[in-house]
């Protein structure tokens, strides 16, 4: 078992920190908007941890104290926060396709941003970031249990008023103002929620990897994290986490397939490079094949209705 979490315990964290980037996609999605910002969030909160601990809060012993990094989960949270209200006031006023376009101006804006800025480390990024623990696997102390927080809160979200109202706008927004729904307010809510979440994401992900730099936030990103919520399943927070665990191990899974040898080169090279590509081929036959992914509320509905069955 040792040698499995030392040989896999970076693809674990990696697939918990997926998982957490799905949801954050999946917030605006209740709301029925096709949002893509969440790497220009991801990127900040990992920009304001890297910022922090090379230059603020600076510590002399082995390892980065916790403490410490729960304070920039927080900081790149509000940070994140802050700035999806911003912009997301008037972004929210788009829809469909032309709040995608919006969304992905900003991941844009950013990218370019922190390529030019010197406190960004320019192209270079911020290299050495402490590291909090002795091994990566230990990084499941701090992402597990957010995981498993944001679970709860998203399964109290889906049956409270809020949730509610997310779902309502998503279905039909006119019948929603209608109903006294205000859209714009819990648009604007579901798109801050998910900054938030994503900013926290990036603050553990920048310790995680001992890097960071503009590649963090960009248009590639915006189609896998797309990729995790409309393969994994739009409709319930389960989809978002199951899609985000299994295609951020899928690119693993393809290089060792190609490593094994016994293919033809240029398919081998193919599962090795070819991530984005098989990424929208699967987000082409996902939406056709399965329109609100694999996960669906029906899957559990069909289940308790056995169960009721088989107790009669």
């Amino acid at each position: 078992m040792a040698e499995f979490f030392s040989t896999y315990g970076s693809l674990i964290v990696s697939m918990v920190l997926g998982a957490l980037l799905g949801l954050s996609l999946y917030l605006p999605l209740m709301t029925g908007q096709l949002s893509l910002a969440s790497p220009g969030f991801y990127a900040l909160g990992g920009y304001i941890a890297a910022i922090l601990s090379t230059q603020v809060f600076k510590s002399n012993s082995n390892f980065y104290p916790i403490p410490l990094l729960l304070l920039e989960m927080l900081i790149a949270g509000l940070v994140s926060g802050i700035l999806g209200a911003a912009v997301g006031i008037p972004a929210l006023r788009l829809r469909g396709i032309y709040l995608a376009i919006a969304t992905i101006a900003f991941v844009e804006v950013l990218r370019v941003l922190s390529l030019n800025l010197d406190i960004t480390g320019g192209a270079v990024g911020i290299f050495g970031i402490p590291q909090p623990f002795q091994t990566q696997i230990e990084y499941l102390w701090i992402a597990l249990p957010l995981l498993l927080m944001s679970m709860v809160l998203f399964y109290r979200l889906e049956r409270i008023r809020t949730g509610r109202a997310f779902t309502a706008i998503r279905e039909d927004e006119l019948a929603a103002g209608a109903m006294g729904i205000n859209p714009t307010y819990y648009k604007v809510l579901a798109f801050t929620l998910g900054a938030i979440l994503a900013g926290i994401v990036g603050a553990i992900s920048a310790h995680f990897l001992n890097t960071w730099n503009a590649r963090q936030g960009t248009f590639d990103a915006s189609i896998i994290y797309l990729t995790f919520v409309l393969i994994g399943g739009s409709r319930t927070f389960l989809g978002s986490i199951a899609g985000g665990m299994v295609f951020t191990a899928l690119p693993e899974i393809l290089r060792g397939i190609a490593d094994t040898g016994g293919l033809p080169n240029w398919l081998a090279q193919f599962l090795r490079d070819g991530r984005l590509i098989i990424f929208g081929l699967l987000i082409v036959i996902g939406t056709i094949f399965f329109p609100q992914g694999l996960v669906t509320p029906d899957i559990f509905k069909i289940g308790r209705a056995r169960k009721v069955r088989g107790d009669r």
